[in-house]
C-alpha cells in the first residue's frame, strides 16, 4: 500500500502546476454543504504568445506547408519505433514521397553550397584573364542611361530583400535568446508551485477527512430530535385518520352544547309567545269592542260618513291573532336528557385524546434512548476508523522524500542553467556573426549604389568618371567578392537548420497539436513487444488496462482529478474504501431496531363513547318540528296593525271634523302602541324559536347513524394506534434511516467527487507536457531556429541576382582604361587608349 501511495504521490507531484478559479457555490436545500476542498493559486501559466513576431512564425509555417504537405506518416513512425522499417520495398519508397520537399530542397542548397564557390572561382579567375567584365573598357550604347538604372533599381530591391531576411534572421536569434533566459523564470515557478502543491496536498487528505464531522454532526443533530422528526413522522401518519375522529368527536361534543342552548330557547320563546298572544288577543279585543262603541255613534248616521263608518266596521274583523301557541308540544324532557348528558364534559375527554396523540414525539423519544446512545457510539467509531486509516498512510514520509527530491532537483537545474545560457551566448554569438555576414555584403551594395547613384556624371566619359562615381562600383565588386566568400558557408548553416527545424516541426510539432503523435504513441505493442498498453503496463504492470496517452492527456487538459485520468483506482480502490455498506450496516440496523409502543395513547374512554350515545338517545329526533314550522311560518295578526291604523287614520281624515274623527284618530294610534309593544317582541321570540326548531332539525337528522360514525372512526382510529402503529412505525423508520445514511452517502459521493476533480486536479500534467513541447520545443526553439534559416536562406539565394546586378552595375561606375571615340556619329568608331589614373 505504501509503494502504491508513493507512485501516486508522485504522479501528483509532476502535476500541479495551474490551479483553476473555483466559482461561488450554494448547495440546494435540503443537501449538506462540504465547500470546497482548500488549493492554492498556482502563478506558472502553459501558454506563450509570440508577440509581433508571430507573424513571422505563421510565414514560416506557410512555407513549410508548401514545402511539406503530406499528412503525418503515422505508419512509418510506427515502423521505425518497432525497428522493423525497411522490411518493405515500399517503406523507403514511403519515406521519400513523404521527405521530398525537404529532399530537393536540400539538393538545391547542396548545389548552391558547391556550385555558388566554384563559379566564383572561375569568375574570378574568367576576370583576371580581362573577360567575363574584367577588361577596364565599356562599350557606349544608346540606351546605357536605361540599363544603368535598371540595374541599380534590380540591385537596391535584391539588397532590400536580403537587408529584409536577414533582420528576420536576427530578429529570431534575439527572440530565441531572450526566451531562453526567461526560461529560468518558468523553471523557478514550476519549482516554486510543486512545493506549493507538496504543502498543500496534506491539507486537502485532512480536508476530506474532517467534512465527515459535517456528516456526523447533522446525523446526531437528527438523532438528537428524533421526536420531531421522526416521531412527528409517525404523527404525521396516523394523524390522517386519527385527527379526523377526534375532530368529529368535538364537533358532536359542540353540537350537545348546541342543542342544550336550542332546546333552551326553544322552552323559553314557546313560552313567551303563548303568554303573548293571550294579551294581544285581549287587547285586540278590546280594541274592536272600543271601536264598535264609536262607529255606533249618531255621527256616522250622517250621509258624509255613513259609508266610511260602514267600512271601517266591516274591517274589524281582522283585528284578530293567526298564530296559535297554546298547542305547541314542551321540550322539557328532551332539555333534561340532554343536561344529563352535558353533565360529563365531553369536549374535555376529547381534549385528553388530543394530548395524548400529540405526545408521540415524547413517546419515540423515551422509547430510543439506548437505541440512539448505540447509534452515536458507532457514528463516533466511524470517525475514528477513518482517522486511523489515514494516519496509518504513510504520506508525511512520502511527501518529506519527495521534498528532498525537489529540493535536489532545483538545485541541479540552478547549478547547470548558467551553463545552458553560455552555450545559447555561443549559439547567438555564431548566428550573430552569420547575420554580420550578410550585412557586410549588404553594407557594400548600399554603400556602392549611394556612391555610384551621387557621383555618376552622365556627361562624363567612361574614362574621366569621377572618384566617388569609381568608389561606388568598386564597393560593388567588394560586395560581389564577399558574396562568394560568404554564401556557401550561410547556405551550409540554411541547410542543416531547414532539414533539423523542419522536420522537427512536420514530425513533432504539428502532430502534438492535433494529438497525432498520442494516437501513434497508443500503438499496442509499440514501445513495448510485450504490452498492449505501455502506460498501463509501466504503472500498473498490467498492460491489458486501457489507459493511453491520449486519455490522459485529454483527461488533464479538461483538469480532471489524477486519479480518474490515470485510473488509479487499480492501484488503490478507493470505492472500496468508500463503500456505503462499511458504514451503514452498524446505523441501519440499530435504526430497524427501534421499537415504539403506542399503545398507552388513549383518544376516547368509555365514558365519552357513553356519553355520544346517551346524546343520540335524548329524545330530540322525536319533536314534532312539523307543528313548529306550521305555527312560525305564520304571521302573529291576521293584518298589519301598522297598516290597519294607517288606513284607519286616513279614513278618520274623511270624516267631517268633529269628535268622531278625533275618537277613531286615537284608536288608530291605540293599535300602533299595541304593535310596537306586543306584535314586535313576539315576532322576534318567533324569529329565536324558527332558528332553534331548525337547528335541533338538523342535528336529530339521523342523529343516531352520526352518531355511531363517530364512535365507529374513534374506534378504529384506536385500532390503528394499538394494533397497526407498528406498520407505520416500520415505514416511518426506514424512511428516518434513509434520511441518515443519505447524510453518509452525499459525504461518500462528495469525497468521490472531490477525487475524481478536486484533489490533485492533473491540469498540470497536461501544462508541462505543454510546457515542454508547444511552448519551450515548437514556440521557443523550433519557431525560433525555422524563422533564422527562412530569413537567412532568403538573403543566401537574392545574393545571386544581386551579384549578377552589381558587376553589371559596376561597370557603369567604375573609371574605364579605355572608351570607344567617335570621329563622326555615323562613322565607325575607332578605339583609343588613355591612361586612367
Amino acid at each position: 500500500m505504501a509503494v502504491e501511495l508513493c507512485l501516486l504521490l508522485l504522479l501528483l507531484f509532476c502535476g500541479s502546476t495551474v490551479s483553476e478559479v473555483q466559482p461561488i457555490y450554494k448547495p440546494p436545500p435540503g443537501t449538506l454543504d462540504f465547500g470546497f476542498v482548500p488549493s492554492k493559486t498556482y502563478d506558472t501559466g502553459a501558454y506563450h504568445e509570440p508577440g509581433p513576431i508571430g507573424i513571422l512564425f505563421k510565414i514560416v509555417h506557410a512555407f513549410l506547408y508548401l514545402v511539406q504537405p503530406n499528412p503525418f506518416p503515422q505508419d512509418l513512425i510506427r515502423k521505425v519505433a518497432q525497428q522493423k522499417f525497411g522490411n518493405t520495398q515500399g517503406d523507403y519508397q514511403k519515406a521519400i514521397y513523404y521527405e521530398i520537399g525537404f529532399i530537393v530542397s536540400a539538393a538545391l542548397g547542396l548545389l548552391f553550397i558547391l556550385l555558388l564557390p566554384l563559379v566564383g572561382l572561375c569568375f574570378c579567375m574568367c576576370r583576371c584573364c580581362d573577360n567575363c567584365g574584367g577588361e577596364m573598357h565599356q562599350r557606349q550604347k544608346k540606351n546605357a542611361d536605361c540599363q544603368r538604372s535598371c540595374f541599380a533599381t534590380f540591385l537596391f530591391v535584391a539588397s532590400l530583400i536580403i537587408s529584409i531576411g536577414v533582420l528576420c534572421a536576427y530578429a529570431a536569434n534575439q527572440h530565441l535568446t531572450s526566451q531562453v533566459r526567461g526560461a529560468k523564470k518558468l523553471v523557478n515557478s514550476n519549482f516554486k508551485d510543486l512545493k506549493v502543491f507538496l504543502n498543500d496536498t496534506p491539507a486537502q487528505i485532512d480536508y476530506l477527512v474532517s467534512q465527515y464531522n459535517t456528516t456526523k454532526d447533522k446525523a446526531l443533530s437528527d438523532l438528537n430530535n428524533v421526536g420531531p422528526l421522526l416521531g412527528s413522522r409517525v404523527q404525521e401518519q396516523l394523524g390522517k385518520e386519527v385527527r379526523p375522529a377526534l375532530d368529529a368527536a368535538l364537533t358532536m361534543a359542540g353540537a350537545i352544547r348546541e342543542t342544550k342552548e336550542a332546546l333552551e330557547n326553544v322552552s323559553v320563546s314557546v313560552e313567551v309567545l303563548q303568554e303573548g298572544t293571550e294579551r294581544l288577543h285581549a287587547n285586540l279585543t278590546d280594541v274592536k269592542m272600543h271601536l264598535s262603541n264609536t262607529l255606533n255613534d249618531s255621527a256616522c248616521s250622517a250621509a258624509q260618513a255613513a259609508s266610511t263608518c260602514n267600512i271601517i266596521r266591516n274591517s274589524l274583523n281582522q283585528l284578530n291573532i293567526n298564530a296559535n301557541f297554546s298547542g305547541l308540544p314542551g321540550v322539557s324532557s328532551q332539555l333534561a336528557k340532554v343536561n344529563d348528558v352535558l353533565k360529563i364534559d365531553l369536549s374535555s375527554l376529547v381534549q385528553k385524546g388530543y394530548a395524548a396523540f400529540n405526545d408521540t414525539p415524547d413517546l419515540v423519544v423515551n422509547q430510543t434512548k439506548n437505541i440512539l446512545s448505540d447509534i452515536k457510539n458507532v457514528l463516533e467509531s466511524i470517525g475514528s476508523n477513518i482517522s486511523s486509516f489515514t494516519k496509518t498512510l504513510p504520506v508525511q514520509k512520502i511527501l518529506a522524500d519527495l521534498t528532498i527530491y525537489l529540493t535536489q532537483s532545483e538545485a541541479y537545474v540552478q547549478d547547470y542553467f548558467p551553463l545552458v545560457e553560455q552555450y545559447d551566448f555561443y549559439r547567438w554569438l555564431g548566428c550573430l556573426i552569420l547575420c554580420c555576414m550578410v550585412v557586410l555584403i549588404v553594407v557594400f551594395y548600399y554603400l556602392g549604389l549611394l556612391c555610384g547613384t551621387c557621383g555618376y556624371d552622365k556627361h562624363a566619359s567612361p574614362t574621366t568618371r569621377g572618384c566617388i562615381s569609381n568608389t561606388g562600383g568598386n564597393f560593388l565588386m567588394a560586395g560581389v567578392g564577399f558574396s562568394f566568400l560568404f554564401s556557401w558557408v550561410l547556405m551550409i548553416v540554411v541547410v542543416l537548420t531547414f532539414v533539423t527545424g523542419g522536420n522537427v516541426e512536420k514530425l513533432v510539432c504539428e502532430p502534438f497539436e492535433d494529438k497525432t503523435l498520442f494516437k501513434v504513441l497508443d500503438t499496442p505493442y509499440l514501445l513495448n513487444q510485450q504490452w498492449k498498453n505501455y502506460l498501463s503496463g509501466m504503472l500498473f504492470k498490467n498492460p491489458n488496462i486501457n489507459l493511453t496517452f491520449e486519455k490522459v492527456y485529454s483527461d488533464c487538459k479538461e483538469n480532471k482529478g489524477i486519479y480518474t485520468s490515470l485510473h488509479l483506482e487499480h492501484l488503490f480502490n478507493i470505492n472500496e474504501f468508500l463503500n456505503i455498506s462499511m458504514y451503514t450496516e452498524d446505523v441501519a440496523l440499530r435504526i430497524e431496531h427501534i421499537q415504539i409502543n403506542l399503545s398507552k395513547i388513549i383518544l376516547l374512554d368509555e365514558i365519552g363513547k357513553e356519553n355520544l350515545l346517551n346524546f343520540s338517545s335524548s329524545g330530540i329526533d322525536g319533536i314534532n318540528f312539523g307543528a313548529y314550522l306550521t305555527e312560525i311560518n305564520k304571521s302573529v295578526t291576521k293584518v298589519d296593525l301598522l297598516s290597519f291604523a294607517n288606513d284607519l287614520e286616513a279614513r278618520a281624515d274623511q270624516l267631517p271634523k268633529g269628535a268622531l274623527e278625533n275618537a277613531l284618530k286615537g284608536h288608530a294610534n291605540n293599535i300602533r302602541m299595541i304593535h310596537n309593544q306586543q306584535v314586535v317582541p313576539l315576532e322576534q321570540a318567533m324569529s329565536t324559536l324558527n332558528q332553534s326548531i331548525r337547528l335541533l332539525k338538523r342535528t336529530s337528522s339521523e342523529l343516531m347513524v352520526k352518531v355511531k360514525n363517530v364512535i365507529s372512526a374513534v374506534n378504529a382510529a384506536q385500532l390503528l394506534i394499538n394494533n397497526n402503529a407498528s406498520l407505520v412505525i416500520v415505514q416511518e423508520t426506514k424512511k428516518y434511516m434513509d434520511t441518515i445514511v443519505g447524510y453518509f452517502e452525499q459525504y461518500i459521493d462528495w469525497v468521490k467527487e472531490s477525487i475524481a476533480m478536486e484533489v490533485a486536479a492533473c491540469k498540470p500534467i497536461a501544462n508541462v507536457i505543454d510546457t515542454a513541447v508547444d511552448i519551450f520545443l515548437c514556440s521557443y526553439v523550433t519557431d525560433s531556429v525555422n524563422t533564422f534559416w527562412f530569413g537567412l536562406g532568403g538573403s543566401s539565394i537574392f545574393l545571386i541576382p544581386a551579384i549578377i546586378f552589381a558587376v553589371k552595375l559596376s561597370k557603369y561606375y567604375r573609371r574605364m582604361d579605355t572608351e570607344d571615340v567617335y570621329d563622326d556619329v555615323e562613322t565607325i568608331p575607332m578605339k583609343n587608349s588613355v591612361e586612367q589614373w
